[in-house]
């Protein structure tokens, strides 16, 4: 039985500029289980990957569109 896994496609915003402290580099995959894996860019392989289920990210995505988050920008 093989172990490989097929890699990741990650994904970046186009508001990802990279310039600020740290950089503003957060990428989002898709996982196999239908899931998502969030991710810091910056630190690419290295970086901690957090997994989170499709309906965690929606509520997540739906909050953001509502302004819910807009005081921590």
């Amino acid at each position: 039985m093989s172990t490989n896994k097929p890699p990741l496609k990650w994904r970046k915003s186009s508001f990802s500029t990279g310039e600020g402290n740290g950089g503003e580099c957060v990428e989002i995959a898709e996982l196999p289980n239908g899931g998502v894996a969030v991710r810091n860019s910056t630190l690419g392989d290295a970086s901690p990957v957090v997994h989170y289920t499709q309906g965690e990210l929606r509520a997540f995505v739906l909050g953001v569109k509502a302004g819910e988050f807009d005081d921590l920008i």
